[in-house]
């Protein structure tokens, strides 16, 4: 029988301040997070905040076997434009585009042949528009946002703070400015693309607790009826 090694775990002098900082909101959350993925049906959307979190932080490879995805489901938009922005440099226009949203949480349970979706409450998605990310928004290269929890309780309100390119914002403006009521804009996370912020994840960077996003998806729905009246039109003028 091979020798068993007990772990050894870094000495609580070789941790950074954030790490600490992130270890003590981690214990905080436990509680939650520790419990089983059956009983998620049975928490409020913060609790379910609270479990995912913790599990992203502390059982990534196990939470990653359920596939999370995220989706905020954008509800309103707004647009700024700040002329000859000092934080951008270079006195450059800024712009922000500040999407208000309902997350939700999609699991694959192993065994089950459907997916789970449970909410996870109100939220928002901040984007700065540039073709890179600006020096005051706490990311890595490669990084495209964070997503983070607002305020007291945490984590209790789900936001992403990050940026996109102009290009991604030309491509989604008409689709985000769209007042049709059965068409609607998803900003999609995979699991795949979700990372803590902790102590040897250092290609992602943010606030204590969160989780570093290397990309995101945006995704246009259209209501069935809607398409259904585009086929019997393209129809009628093939005739």
């Amino acid at each position: 029988m091979e020798p068993v090694f007990p772990q050894v775990m870094p000495h609580e002098a070789e941790l950074s301040p954030h790490e600490r900082q992130r270890r003590e909101l981690m214990l905080t959350l436990q509680i939650y997070g520790s419990k089983p993925v059956a009983e998620l049906s049975d928490m409020t959307e913060g609790e379910r905040c609270k479990w995912l979190f913790w599990n992203l932080h502390e059982n990534l490879d196990g939470i990653r076997m359920m596939e999370p995805t995220l989706q905020a489901r954008v509800s309103s938009m707004q647009f700024t434009v700040l002329d000859g922005s000092k934080l951008i440099g270079d006195g450059a226009m800024e712009k922000r585009l500040d999407l208000s949203c309902q997350w939700t949480l999609t699991l694959t349970y192993p065994g089950f042949p459907e997916e789970m979706m449970h909410a996870l409450g109100d939220g928002w998605v901040n984007l700065i528009i540039a073709e890179q990310a600006p020096s005051y928004l706490t990311v890595e290269d490669g990084q495209k946002a964070y997503l983070d929890a607002d305020h007291a309780i945490y984590p209790n309100q789900l936001y992403l703070e990050g940026w996109i390119t102009n290009g991604v914002w030309q491509e989604m403006r008409q689709p985000l400015s769209n007042v049709h009521p059965g068409s609607r804009t998803d900003v999609v996370l995979l699991d795949n693309v979700l990372f803590p912020v902790r102590q040897g994840f250092d290609f992602v960077t943010g606030p204590p607790g969160s989780i570093g996003v290397v990309n995101m998806e945006f995704r246009v729905f259209s209501h069935p009826a809607e398409r259904r009246m585009s086929r019997r039109g393209e129809t009628q003028h093939r005739s």
